[in-house]
């Protein structure tokens, strides 16, 4: 059984968020189990890790997976829920089986790792889970409403789970990104396009534009938002939210500000704004 901190990290593909959590972790001596739906979308690790093909759109995948890691060290210590996918478009051009995709991978997910994990936390009276939310949790955008729907759904599923798990030695730590250097637009790039009904066809250089809106030269560094996020994750007492990133400033702010100030300032942006 290790007496290290036992980590179990979704969503680590190379280059992104999951992958350098997990070699932050694995740095600071904690034993590191990184998932991803394939193995072969984790390769280049530097330090330690363990890997484990794991689906989080599935249940059987999720307990199956957290049983054999719990069957190993005997507990899990920190878990980490950072599997996700953006869903650039129109909402009025989404598909119903687009929006249940982008709840499933994004918001439900996290209640199958806590539902599989929590209760081997509770006999142990602690433990900590980490929910990856968005500052579009908070503040919505354009051209992206399904994951920032999805993403809000986390933060409320993150605050109540907090409340509910406090009694039992638990904590839960809401982390909203803003903009983070990684591989979430590029997954979607090839296949951005508007259907032959769209009413939003003027608009297309609006919604490629929302794309990549997280990817521009005030995002922070992938490998400092993991360092970041993993200091406070080890520190004695972690917070229960922390935000970080390009704009992050700027929409905490917004959060003080009249919500319809908010949507027009948004609307100005991405949708109305002239060439």
């Amino acid at each position: 059984m290790s007496r290290e901190q036992v980590v179990l990290v979704t969503g680590c593909s190379t280059g992104g968020i999951g992958f350098h959590l997990c070699e932050h972790f694995a740095k600071q001596g904690c034993t590191v189990y990184a998932t991803s739906r394939r193995l072969e979308t984790m390769d280049g690790f530097k330090h330690p890790v363990e890997k484990r093909a794991m689906d989080v759109t599935s249940d059987d995948d999720v307990t199956l997976t957290v049983q054999s890691i719990l069957e190993e060290q005997g507990k899990i210590d920190i878990v980490v829920n950072n599997a996700g996918a953006i869903a650039i478009g129109p909402l009025l051009d989404m598909t119903s089986d687009q929006a249940k995709r982008a709840f499933d991978v994004n918001t439900l997910s996290i209640l199958r790792v806590a539902k599989a994990v929590i209760p081997s936390m509770v006999e142990r009276k602690q433990g900590l889970i980490i929910n990856i939310g968005s500052i579009v949790g908070n503040i919505p955008t354009a051209w992206n409403g399904l994951y920032c729907a999805a993403k809000a759904a986390v933060h409320a599923l993150s605050d109540v789970l907090a409340m509910e798990c406090k009694p039992f030695g638990v904590k839960v730590m809401l982390v909203a990104p803003g903009s983070v250097k990684s591989n979430i637009s590029a997954n979607q790039a090839a296949t951005l396009e508007l259907p032959p009904t769209s009413i939003y066809k003027a608009y297309f250089d609006r919604v490629y534009e929302r794309m990549y809106a997280s990817q521009g030269k005030e995002s922070m560094a992938t490998d400092e938002f993991a360092r970041r996020v993993v200091a406070k994750a080890l520190s004695p007492s972690p917070p229960g939210y922390m935000t970080l990133g390009g704009s992050a400033r700027l929409f905490a702010f917004f959060q003080w500000l009249p919500r319809q100030l908010v949507i027009w300032i948004m609307g100005s942006q991405l949708v109305w704004r002239k060439g």
